[in-house]
């Protein structure tokens, strides 16, 4: 049974005056990340406030414990029925692909504001339902952003600044590689991430989508080509039940070309014994150069062809100066950011665009246009790595 409350009245800006309620769906990793941004959000942000009202998952016991320790009110096992609550105004989605399409739109036509883990959706039909609900929403003032945590690491909100500024000049080329190992031991378990018909695709909605998103975000082109390939290195995999068969991609290369005339170079691969968490960008423009390496997420490296020769190298931008982006809200320089912050920066600006009544950014729109690069990678590799027009 669920116990409804009157709507808060709203503020003169639109925002109620009153916490505004949230509600995560999933508790597993990227709920426990967004949780920590909830819990946090209002002591590093000037935004509107929250509050942490219900944390839903499917097994009663599992949520119930969750919730007391991410500092949930209270945990539920219905999402229907925490959409029809009036005193939740957030709806952030953090469970497997295949089930963002009919949880996002049914809260946007709920009314609820709409924050969804990336990538959007596991096929471009579904992301382009969810683009579609997403505008007509806005038109009633419900907001929703797909949640590229990335874009909100100062090193890369700077990156994107200096290219936007021409520092770089003519960009030319871009490197992207994404690499991490937690599948290259082939004991490790069957899970729903090596499922197609739960995850959509393997490394390349995992941690393509973050890649391709930075090129978008990094150099405001649309990338208008794709040629690539994929691999399954390990095709079976220990379920429950007996051996399963991995239906989705262990890693993936492609060639990406954009709009501007510059070429990008992608892999991805969770198989990549060694590496960690290791997102490498290098950009290169007639004036200078970037690179940058999740592993070392304060620092931004920075060539400068235009100083005189005998000075020219690769200099380090610790990214931790007020000035830099999103430093304003939490420490003195030098005092280095994790990984987790990107999550609590991300619910501060879809805070402030609900606000202010304005989209956020990443859009679901913008989660679309990520949705049709993996596709088209898809498409060619199925096509003996022939180029596929977007």
């Amino acid at each position: 049974m669920t116990t409804t409350v009157p709507a808060p009245a709203p503020s003169p800006s639109g925002v109620s005056a009153d916490p505004l309620g949230v509600a995560v769906l999933g508790y597993s990793f990227m709920g426990k990340a967004h949780s920590n941004a909830w819990r946090n959000v209002n002591a590093f942000y000037p935004s509107p406030r929250v509050a942490q009202k219900v944390l839903v998952g499917r097994d009663p016991a599992q949520v119930r414990e969750a919730a007391r320790q991410f500092g949930w009110e209270e945990s539920a096992t219905d999402w229907r029925s925490v959409l029809e609550r009036d005193d939740i105004a957030i709806v952030d989605i953090c469970t497997p692909g295949h089930l963002h399409a009919e949880l996002a739109i049914a809260a946007l036509e709920a009314g609820k504001h709409v924050l969804v883990e990336k990538p959007l959706a596991n096929s471009v039909p579904e992301a382009a339902l969810m683009a579609a609900a997403a505008v007509e929403a806005r038109s009633r003032g419900v907001q929703s952003m797909v949640a590229f945590n990335y874009r909100r690491l100062p090193a890369l909100a700077l990156a994107r600044k200096l290219i936007a500024e021409g520092r770089l000049g003519e960009v030319r080329q871009v490197r992207l590689s994404y690499l991490q190992d937690w599948l290259s031991d082939e004991g490790a378990p069957m899970s729903w991430r090596l499922r197609r018909e739960t995850a959509g695709s393997g490394a390349l909605g995992d941690l393509a989508s973050h890649a391709v998103d930075q090129v978008l975000f990094l150099l405001g082109t649309p990338i208008v080509s794709v040629s690539g390939t994929v691999n399954t290195f390990v095709p079976t995999r220990e379920g429950g039940h007996g051996p399963e068969p991995v239906t989705v991609d262990d890693a993936a290369w492609a060639t990406l070309r954009l709009g501007s005339g510059a070429v990008a170079s992608l892999e991805v691969s969770r198989v990549a014994t060694g590496r960690k968490n290791a997102l490498q960008i290098e950009v290169f423009g007639s004036r200078g150069g970037l690179q940058f390496d999740l592993e070392r997420l304060n620092e931004l490296r920075f060539f400068d062809a235009g100083a005189p020769a005998e000075a020219q190298g690769y200099g380090t931008i610790l990214a931790t100066e007020p000035s830099h982006p999103y430093l304003e809200a939490w420490w003195p320089p030098g005092h280095l950011l994790g990984w987790d912050s990107t999550f609590t920066s991300q619910a501060a600006d879809l805070l402030r665009a609900i606000e202010s009544g304005t989209a956020p950014s990443p859009s679901f729109e913008d989660g679309l246009a990520v949705q049709r690069v993996l596709e088209a990678l898809q498409v060619s590799a199925a096509q003996g790595s022939r180029a596929v027009d977007l």
